[in-house]
C-alpha cells in the first residue's frame, strides 16, 4: 500500500523505497495530470536522477536532470537523451489507497483511478 489517493495530488509522484516495497529499486508512483495513477522505477535510465523530482506532463514525466522524457503508460522513451525504457509497475486504487505490485508489469490500456 502506497497511501491514500487524495494524499498524492495530480501532478505529482512519490517513491516508494525498496524497503517499503520488497523491490530491488526504488519505484516512482505518478499521478498524472490525466487522473490516472502510475509506476515506474524511479531512477532514469540515463543518468542517476530520481524521475519523481521531474516534471509531470499529462502522461509523461521528463527528467530533471537531461530532459528524457518517459511515458507513464508505457515506460518507452519519449525523448532523448535516454535510449532504454524505464520498468512500469501495476498500481490499482481499491478503497481510495493505493496498491502497487512491485515486479508486475502495468498493462499500458490500464488508468488506475
Amino acid at each position: 500500500m502506497v497511501g491514500s489517493a487524495e494524499d498524492l495530488e495530480e501532478g505529482t509522484a512519490k517513491v516508494v523505497e525498496p524497503e517499503e516495497s520488497g523491490f530491488s529499486e526504488a519505484i516512482a508512483v505518478f499521478h498524472a495530470e490525466t487522473g490516472c495513477f502510475f509506476a515506474l522505477n524511479d531512477n532514469c535510465t540515463h543518468e542517476d536522477a530520481s524521475l519523481a523530482e521531474g516534471w509531470i506532463e499529462g502522461e509523461e514525466v521528463e527528467c530533471p536532470l537531461h530532459s528524457s522524457s518517459f511515458s507513464l503508460r508505457t515506460g518507452k522513451v519519449t525523448c532523448l537523451p535516454a535510449t532504454v525504457d524505464a520498468r512500469t509497475h501495476k498500481v490499482e486504487v481499491r478503497d481510495g489507497q493505493i496498491v502497487l505490485f512491485p515486479g508486475t508489469d502495468a498493462d499500458p490500456d490500464a488508468c488506475a483511478q
